[in-house]
C-alpha cells in the first residue's frame, strides 16, 4: 500500500466508525423514547383511574411485589446484557418501563396535570441539552460522573434518614433534596451519555443489547430528573 493510499483508508475507517456510532446512539435514544412513552401512558391511564390507584397502593403486598420486580429487572438487564438475546433485553426493558408507570401513577393524584406537563417539558429541554453536551464534548467527564455518583449515594442516605428523623421531612429539607437531585442527575446525564457513546466501540455482536442497556441508563436519568423537577415546580392538588 502506497503512502498516498493510507489517508483514503483512514477516512473510510473513520466514516465507518462515525456511521456505526450514529446508528448505535439513534437506537439508544429510540429505545429510551419507547420506555418513556410506555411509562407515561401507563402512569396516565392508571393515575386517572381512582380504583386502579387504590388497588395498587392500598394493596401493600402487590405494591412491594411491583417494586421488587422493578429492581430485579434493572439488575437482570445490567448483569445479563451480554448474555441474553436482543428480544429478551427489549422485553425486560419494556416490562420495567410499564411497572415504573404503575408506581409513578401517583403523581397524577398528587399534582395537577398542567404542572406535570410543565415539569416534563422542562425535563425534556434540560435533558436534551445535557445529553448533547455529553455527546459532543471532548473533555473527560469521568470525574464529574464519580462526584455525582458519590452525591447520589449521599442523597439516598438522606432520603433513608428522613424516614426516621422527622425534621428531615420538612418542606425546606424536601426542597433541598430535590434541588440536589436535579444537580446530581444533570451531571449524570452528561456523563452517562459520554459513557454510552463509548459502548459503541465494544458493542460488537451485542450491538442491540448494548443499545437497550444504554437506553435504560438514560431513561433512569431522565425519569429521576423529571421527578425532582416536578417536586420543585409542581402544584399539589
Amino acid at each position: 500500500m502506497s503512502f498516498r493510499q493510507r489517508p483514503l483508508l483512514d477516512v473510510a475507517v473513520s466514516r465507518n466508525r462515525s456511521d456505526a456510532l450514529s446508528i448505535f446512539m439513534s437506537r439508544v435514544y429510540a429505545w429510551m423514547t419507547v420506555g418513556i412513552l410506555v411509562t407515561g401512558l401507563v402512569s396516565y391511564f392508571v393515575g386517572n383511574n381512582p380504583q386502579l390507584v387504590a388497588k395498587i397502593f392500598m394493596n401493600k403486598p402487590f405494591f412491594w411485589m411491583v417494586v421488587i420486580v422493578q429492581l430485579l429487572s434493572v439488575v437482570y438487564l445490567s448483569v445479563m446484557v451480554n448474555r441474553i438475546s436482543a428480544t429478551a433485553a427489549a422485553i425486560t426493558f419494556v416490562m420495567y418501563s410499564g411497572l415504573t408507570g404503575l408506581t409513578l401513577s401517583m403523581i397524577f393524584v398528587l399534582y395537577s396535570q398542567a404542572s406535570i406537563a410543565s415539569a416534563f417539558g422542562a425535563t425534556a429541554i434540560s435533558f436534551g441539552g445535557l445529553s448533547l453536551f455529553g455527546y459532543i464534548t471532548r473533555r473527560n467527564l469521568g470525574p464529574i460522573g464519580s462526584f455525582c455518583m458519590m452525591g447520589l449515594f449521599g442523597l439516598i442516605g438522606l432520603m433513608l434518614l428522613s424516614l426516621f428523623v422527622t425534621g428531615l421531612r420538612s418542606d425546606a429539607w424536601q426542597l433541598t433534596i430535590s434541588v440536589l437531585g436535579v444537580i446530581i442527575f444533570a451531571g449524570l446525564t452528561a456523563y452517562d451519555t459520554q459513557r454510552i457513546k463509548n459502548l459503541a466501540v465494544n458493542s460488537n455482536a451485542q450491538f442491540n443489547q448494548q443499545a437497550i442497556y444504554g437506553a435504560l441508563i438514560l431513561y433512569l436519568d431522565f425519569l429521576n430528573l423529571f421527578i425532582n423537577l416536578l417536586r420543585i415546580m409542581g402544584d399539589r392538588k
